[in-house]
């Protein structure tokens, strides 16, 4: 239970000496190290090789990182492309002066769109089974990382709520407020670790992963419902809210959540003999 009118002022991260490791950058290596082990658990369950998860993490970082930040600039920065394109794609800043940033500006619904593609050249160049397959596993770790990503974010003081009107809330003293906002953040973290539990749940006892697309069905429907229903209470990101009634984010989940919802209860997964 969030105290009322917490008052957030971290550091803004470890200091190594040649650079600062800020928390979000942190908390995506946690994501991802919890992610392999978790992913390395369900592998052996399913008698896959080591050299089968090596490449699967490997492909997963690379997809997942680098369409997490094409999503925001596409959907949210694209001015980055004009001004200060290689900002992109290296961890610094070169318009106005060089300098070190790490990666400023991640969009889950990049992630989402890469991480599928990537899931689809793992398969079909390491696998050998069905992209979906694939997707039904690999949505689970996933759902883990997505916690330790919003934290990341409350941490520092980023992607912050609406102002609450009230003494409940949190001050980010950082941004240089003195009045509380929803933490919109540990919102969004506190549903994720609900629908990692699902997830982990419908994997290990039930025989829902033998229905090929449940399971990814059921990450999509559960993840960009929860980012839909939050987005309520978020603060606009770089002037992306729109005058009417939905954001750009929450237009972004509609499709998702759809697309959930077929491979759920319509999608019939072909048999072997059809393949």
């Amino acid at each position: 239970m969030i105290a009322l009118d917490m008052v957030w002022d971290p550091s803004k991260g470890l200091d190594l000496g040649v650079f600062t490791l800020h928390y979000y950058s942190l908390m995506w290596i946690v994501a991802f190290v919890i992610g392999l082990q978790i992913m390395k658990r369900i592998f052996n369950h399913e008698k896959q090789s080591q050299q089968a998860l090596d490449s699967l993490f490997i492909y997963a970082v690379i997809g997942i990182m680098l369409g997490a930040r094409l999503g925001h600039v596409i959907f949210y920065q694209p001015e980055l492309i004009s001004e200060d394109f290689f900002s992109i794609f290296l961890p610094f800043k070169f318009k106005g002066g060089f300098e070190f940033t790490g990666f400023k500006g991640l969009a889950s619904h990049g992630a989402a769109i890469a991480m599928i593609i990537a899931m689809y050249l793992y398969n079909k160049k390491v696998l050998h089974k069905t992209v979906l397959w694939i997707l039904d596993r690999v949505v689970i770790p996933v759902a883990s990382g997505a916690v330790f990503v919003r934290l990341g974010n409350f941490i520092n003081s980023e992607i912050i709520g609406k102002p609450t009107g009230s003494d409940y809330g949190v001050t980010f003293k950082q941004l240089g407020e003195t009045f509380p906002r929803h933490p919109a953040q540990l919102y969004e973290a506190g549903s994720y670790v609900f629908v990692f539990l699902i997830l982990w749940y419908f994997y290990w006892k039930t025989k829902k992963s033998e229905q090929e697309g449940f399971l990814f069905g059921l990450f999509l429907v559960l993840l960009w419902t929860v980012r839909f229903f939050v987005e309520f209470v978020k603060e606009a990101q770089n002037e992306e809210r729109a005058d009417w009634l939905l954001n750009t984010g929450q237009l972004l989940s509609i499709p998702f959540i759809l697309i959930g919802l077929y491979f759920m209860f319509v999608h019939k997964p072909k048999t072997k003999s059809q393949r």
